[in-house]
């Protein structure tokens, strides 16, 4: 055989290996919750090191996402910052696994202003009453004399269904006291921090200098902030799990990847990335 043809059989060769590499991996992905984002998105650059052949997208765009996302199978896996509805539940039964891997808890934040003023802790009948508009000025809090901005949240976001849940009483309550509505926790982090009156609600992860939490007073007259000491003795009101939805036919590597969120090294990323390991 001359050496042209030898070469071309090689170079023949080189593509139809490279073809079937491209070809043999798997692409996962991830849709939901902006609260479980930050765990997954990590947890998805490591294993992606551990796994080249395995191509993990991860998007936000809310609980309600997630769960449209699995439910209509155009997601591997789904993110939920709080637990499946009935009718969601009764929809997915035997299609979807719920897996909680992380706890968390939804502080009530207010802007820093608001804070150094000296509102500092408020019970869940206050808040309550921000959020239905019948306390509309923080100097009936001992703060500031500023109208109160308050913040809500799209009807769709896990952090809204549980705080509405806790604090209204009702997962699906209006709040007639807000005036704006926002998506994700950096949209909601951003308008407290840039207004000297505001109040909102947001996962403990995304605290900062100018998103300051409150502690909440409890009947016992104790005031209890959101640490994660405090949603691992249960005594801070405004809970939740993160969890995963995985489908029963996920492929494969979803499934590995959900195992790997729950193995000691996947724990440890939930506890650097603020929330509380569920192992």
């Amino acid at each position: 055989m001359c050496l042209r043809n030898i070469l071309f059989l090689a170079v023949l060769s080189l593509v139809s290996l490279f073809s079937l590499s491209a070809t043999a991996g798997e692409t996962i992905s991830i849709v939901g919750s902006t609260t479980v984002l930050p765990i997954a998105a990590q947890a998805a650059k490591v294993y992606r090191r551990q796994h080249p052949d395995v191509l993990l997208t991860v998007a936000g765009g809310g609980s309600g996402v997630g769960v449209a996302g699995v439910r209509a199978g155009t997601a591997s896996l789904g993110m939920a910052s709080r637990e499946l509805t009935a009718e969601e539940a009764q929809a997915l039964a035997g299609r979807v696994q719920v897996i909680p891997v992380a706890r968390d808890a939804v502080a009530v934040v207010v802007s820093r202003a608001v804070f150094l003023a000296g509102v500092r802790h408020l019970s869940l009948a206050q808040i309550a009453a921000i959020y239905r508009g019948k306390i509309r000025n923080w100097n009936a809090l001992g703060g500031q004399d500023a109208r109160i901005l308050v913040l809500d949240k799209e009807a769709s976001r896990g952090t809204r269904h549980v705080f509405a849940e806790a604090v209204l009483g009702d997962a699906r309550a209006r709040a007639p006291g807000a005036s704006i509505i926002v998506g994700s926790n950096n949209e909601e982090q951003a308008a407290v921090a840039n207004s000297e009156r505001a109040i909102g609600m947001l996962s403990k992860a995304w605290l900062n200098d100018r998103v300051r939490a409150v502690a909440i007073d409890l009947d016992d007259g104790r005031s209890v902030l959101p640490t994660l000491a405090h949603v691992a003795d249960g005594s801070y009101p405004i809970q939740r799990k993160l969890n995963m939805l995985l489908p029963t036919r996920a492929p494969a590597a979803a499934r590995d990847f959900v195992n790997y969120l729950l193995s000691p090294q996947g724990q440890q990323i939930v506890r650097e990335t603020g929330y509380l390991p569920i192992r």
